[in-house]
């Protein structure tokens, strides 16, 4: 279940770190937002050395749809009443000054990665006032949006907010080309980072600036990331004879789903939830799997799929991980204060690709001691809002029962085993065939191995099937 962008690209292999070095800066992690983090310290002058447990943009970067804006669903109006107009603009200004400086990139280096320029639209098909404040929040801002009701979709809708200039590209055709620009080992996984000393399966580097790229960050303290984060998954199939439209679209609604054409294919996505919570309701409920739970939301999507585009068959399917941060917003900057020369990229939400640039430009004038005044909003250290409150209490109590569950027997024979990160109780993902974490997100296979962060070993205990 790999996705299309892993059709169609080779990325060259790298050794592994050859043993003990120093360097000015260490990144941990390639994917597109170590890359680009490494790539812009580099062109400052601060020589960077990447490492990455696996292979380069083996992480969260390949199961991307690609959408390469600055909407970022209904967030504008929000952004305003929370935060203030001046932080609010930052933030619209940095996403939509990463969509120039991709193109510019991909226009000097001539990269070949599909780059277009296209709209982005978010849609509704039951209520359209949702729609229109957040258009007049947005150009507020200084973002070419409108309301309107015409859209390429196939069936009617209430509303579309559309944002202008927008864009999409093949992501691992441009990150095969970056990181040709940087130094990066693979297969180097990082155990444990004391001070200024990242110390790896490989050796131990020693930098005087240390970036944690690598999705979700690891370590528990200090930071607390695993407090103030969870992950959610969710699913796309790539569909050949279906409609291609010009734009890119996200339903707003509860069953919403995500068009985005990638060449002669439609990625259709959807069916989104909190990784190791598999519960549905409503009329896109899955099928009770034979582990227990609701799954089968790949089929969710093909049987919408042929809804809309009768004759259209399947070529792919695969699924992302996401980290979700409290109040929505990515935290980037300074990992601590107790820890001034770390510093990290994380919580990007479903919106990777215009985040990861902003975050290497912010780390980079950070770690360069250059003012940038639009860190402001994306800072782990800012204020509090009445929304990550919300959502701090509902990622308590799911820890809170994740933690209680493993004192639990399985059911039917079965060894269901704890997360080897902090002991939660994994559950079973049918979609997948892994073992997900409800509190943090960890994944593991049928057998036990490490998929997904920010679990570091494999299951201790054996599962029994």
């Amino acid at each position: 279940m790999e996705s299309v962008w892993m059709e169609d690209i080779k990325i060259r292999r790298r050794e592994a770190l050859p043993g003990d070095m120093e360097a000015p800066a260490a990144v941990i992690g390639a994917g597109l937002a170590g890359i680009l983090t490494a790539y812009y310290l580099k062109q400052a002058g601060i020589r960077p050395v990447v490492l990455e447990a696996d292979r380069i943009g083996s992480g969260q970067t390949k199961n991307t749809t690609a959408k390469m804006t600055s909407q970022h669903n209904l967030i504008y109006g929000w952004l305003i009443r929370a935060f203030g107009s001046r932080m609010a603009e930052h933030y619209a200004m940095a996403n939509e000054a990463a969509i120039g400086e991709y193109e510019r990139l991909i226009s000097e280096k001539g990269i070949a990665c599909d780059f277009v320029r296209c709209p982005s639209y978010l849609y509704s098909r039951t209520g359209a006032e949702l729609l229109k404040q957040e258009a007049q929040a947005a150009q507020s801002l200084g973002i070419k949006a409108s309301f309107g009701t015409d859209c390429e979709l196939p069936f009617s809708v209430a509303g579309v907010t559309r944002f202008e200039d927008q864009a999409r590209f093949h992501p691992l055709k441009f990150l095969a080309e970056m990181a040709e620009e940087v130094e990066i080992y693979e297969q180097t996984k990082v155990l444990k980072v004391e001070d200024r000393k990242v110390e790896t399966d490989r050796g131990t580097v020693t930098a005087e600036h240390i970036v944690f790229a690598s999705h979700y960050p690891f370590i528990n303290v200090p930071g607390y990331y695993f407090a103030r984060m969870h992950q959610e998954r969710s699913y796309v199939v790539a569909l050949e004879d279906a409609g291609r439209p010009k734009g890119m679209y996200l339903g707003i609604d509860r069953d919403g789903l995500s068009f985005r054409t990638c060449g002669n294919f439609l990625l259709l996505g959807g069916g989104s939830h909190r990784t190791g919570v598999n519960r549905r309701g409503g009329a896109a409920a899955g099928l009770m799997s034979a582990k227990g739970g609701v799954g089968d939301r790949y089929g969710m999507l093909r049987d919408r799929a042929r809804e809309l585009y009768p004759g259209c068959h399947e070529v792919a399917r695969w699924s992302a991980q996401d980290c979700m941060t409290l109040d929505g917003l990515p935290y980037i900057g300074r990992f601590s204060r107790h820890r001034p020369c770390w510093y990290v990229a994380t919580g990007f939400g479903k919106w990777g690709m215009t985040t990861a640039m902003v975050s290497a430009r912010i780390l980079t004038a950070l770690i360069g001691g250059r003012d940038c005044p639009e860190a402001d909003i994306f800072s782990p250290g800012r204020h509090f809002t009445a929304k990550a409150a919300k959502k701090l209490a509902v990622h308590g109590a799911y820890t809170v029962k994740g933690l209680a569950k493993h004192l639990l027997p399985g059911g039917n024979k079965e060894i269901i085993p704890n997360c080897p990160h902090m002991g939660c109780r994994l559950e079973w993902n049918p979609d997948e065939e892994s073992y997900d974490c409800p509190c943090h997100g960890s994944r593991f296979d049928s057998k036990g191995h490490l998929i997904d962060g920010p679990a570091q070993t494999d299951c201790r205990k054996k599962i029994q099937h």
